[in-house]
């Protein structure tokens, strides 16, 4: 009997020391997801994405270890770019979609050595005094991709928070955040093409100290400056300064907005000012749309979909507004977003080390994440990115990058959502069914299946799914249709109840008035 005992509590201690529980579905349950229904109830999911590769000081060989990973962003063809703003030595680390250093190519793409971080920028001898004046520096290279061999000029990255890959022109651009001042890189060869300094043009008091960067495919660079509260700056394609777009509005103080209605002008002046509160980061959807978030906690809004005038257009059309975590005592601070596509979007949550995952109509898809020490979570995550159908999460505090792919659940969630967005109606239902038979209690899945049979127009069964989800706002629109199409199969009998029932009303006032004459004779 003692042996029993002592054997059952080694088992025990044993479950302990691991620290990791696993759920049903097998995956640990540092990815255990939850999502909120129409009440505000926390309810469970299956894990949404699993934590497949690491990417760290081990993935650099013995020549170089991680000091501050502030970004990561991604190429189409796999490539991922990470960003070490270590003060002392900062650098863009490139890496294969396995994780593995990339290789240095020509012009043409043919492989030479594998390539050591960029930190260093070799500029032309020709354009190195423009590039100390300040002014953009745009150069050419030879058919073989290089530069004026007597040139000797260099210039190093300092404290750089941000890059961007430009598919369109095969570009990299890296925010030199301690340089004030974007550069801008061959996405191949990663030669010298050009700085990017303060525009001579440039209106306002930001300083011009670029944080995060994208560029459009009309090639309009947006760059987001910390602590900025005009608004994300819009330069063109020549680094010439466009406007600042899409201002951040605060949260309206009612008790303060009472007082600076009465007091006086010199009671005003004493007042502290309210500032638009500052973008955290930037993205662009498939339609070309800027997406933009905060983690300022006076702004009104967390999550921005910003159309050409700079105004908020995002779509929240689920049972919860797009702000994160409604159950937690600390708010959701919201430092990166990544965007597929088809409208699909991952925020990260630094408050949380939280993961929210959202549809093209701000639909709450599921929510992974924590904060810990156990790989897969988060200490102080910076970045994010979508690789393929993978995400990819930089973490300033670990040092390190991690690559989380998806689970069957998870898959799911995705080709749903990918085949609603392009209309593939027969698909994204039958996606939807496999989500609900690994997650019965999402209500964002028979939404999805009642928005793919109101498309098709059978209301009758959408208004029924729409009810298991919840979702009034669209039940309301399947109703309209239903009753539409009643009305329209039963008009002959409609018709002749509405005309027996005016011609009853009629003859009762018909035998009323005859019956007031012949009592007043």
């Amino acid at each position: 009997m003692m042996k029993r005992i002592t054997a059952l509590m080694l088992a025990a201690l044993l479950i302990l020391s691991c620290g990791v529980s696993f759920a049903a579905d097998g995956t640990s349950n540092v990815y255990q997801g939850y999502t909120f229904d129409f009440f505000g109830n926390i309810k469970s999911t299956p894990a949404a994405f699993t934590l497949s590769q690491i990417i760290n000081s081990d993935s650099l060989g013995s020549n170089y270890v991680f000091g501050t990973v502030s970004d990561v962003c991604t190429a189409s063809d796999g490539r991922i770019f990470v960003v070490d703003s270590n003060p002392d030595a900062s650098r863009v680390f490139v890496f294969n979609a396995d994780g593995s250093l990339a290789t240095v190519c020509t012009p043409e793409g043919v492989e030479i050595a594998r390539m050591n971080p960029i930190g260093t920028i070799k500029m032309p001898h020709k354009d190195a005094d423009k590039a100390a004046q300040g002014r953009t520096a745009n150069v050419t290279v030879d058919a073989n991709g290089n530069y004026d061999p007597t040139s000797k000029t260099t210039t190093s990255l300092k404290g750089c928070e941000g890059v961007f890959f430009h598919e369109k022109a095969n570009e990299l651009y890296i925010a030199d955040t301690g340089n004030n001042r974007i550069v801008v890189l061959d996405g191949t060869t990663f030669l010298f093409k050009r700085f990017i300094y303060r525009p001579d043009n440039m209106t306002g008091t930001t300083e011009f100290k670029p944080s995060k960067i994208v560029v459009d495919n009309a090639d309009r660079i947006y760059v987001v400056v910390q602590s900025s509260y005009e608004g994300i700056i819009e330069l063109n394609e020549d680094g010439s300064f466009s406007r600042y777009f899409g201002v951040n509005e605060p949260t309206v103080n009612l008790l303060d907005f009472f007082w600076k209605s009465i007091a006086t002008d010199a009671q005003k002046e004493k007042m502290g000012k309210t500032y638009a509160p500052a973008f955290s980061n930037v993205a662009l959807d498939g339609e070309g749309f800027v997406m933009a978030v905060t983690s300022d906690s006076a702004s009104a809004d967390k999550v921005f979909r910003l159309n050409f005038a700079g105004a908020n257009v995002l779509r929240e059309m689920g049972n919860t507004l797009v702000v994160g975590d409604i159950r937690s005592d600390k708010p959701s601070a919201f430092t990166d977003i990544a965007v597929k596509p088809y409208g699909t979007y991952a925020v990260l949550d630094k408050t949380n080390g939280r993961i929210f995952l959202y549809n093209f109509d701000g639909e709450l898809l599921t929510v992974f994440g924590s904060l810990g020490n156990i790989a897969g979570q988060f200490r102080t995550p910076t970045g994010i990115a979508w690789l393929g159908d993978k995400l990819v999460v930089a973490d300033r505090g670990l040092k390190c990058v991690y690559i989380f792919e998806p689970t069957a659940f998870g898959q799911a969630l995705l080709d749903a959502c990918e085949d609603y967005y392009d209309g593939n109606w027969e698909e994204a239902t039958a996606h939807f069914e496999e989500v609900l038979r690994l997650c019965g209690n999402l209500e964002t899945a028979y939404t999805g299946i009642g928005k793919n049979l109101l498309m098709q127009e059978e209301y009758e069964e959408a208004m029924r799914y729409f009810k298991l989800g919840n979702n009034r706002e669209f039940y309301s629109r399947a109703y309209k249709g239903y009753r539409t199409i009643v009305m329209k199969e039963n008009f002959g009998i409609i018709a002749v109840i509405a005309v027996a029932a005016i011609g009853a009303v009629l003859w009762s006032e018909v035998a009323y008035h005859r019956k007031q004459r012949r009592l007043s004779k």
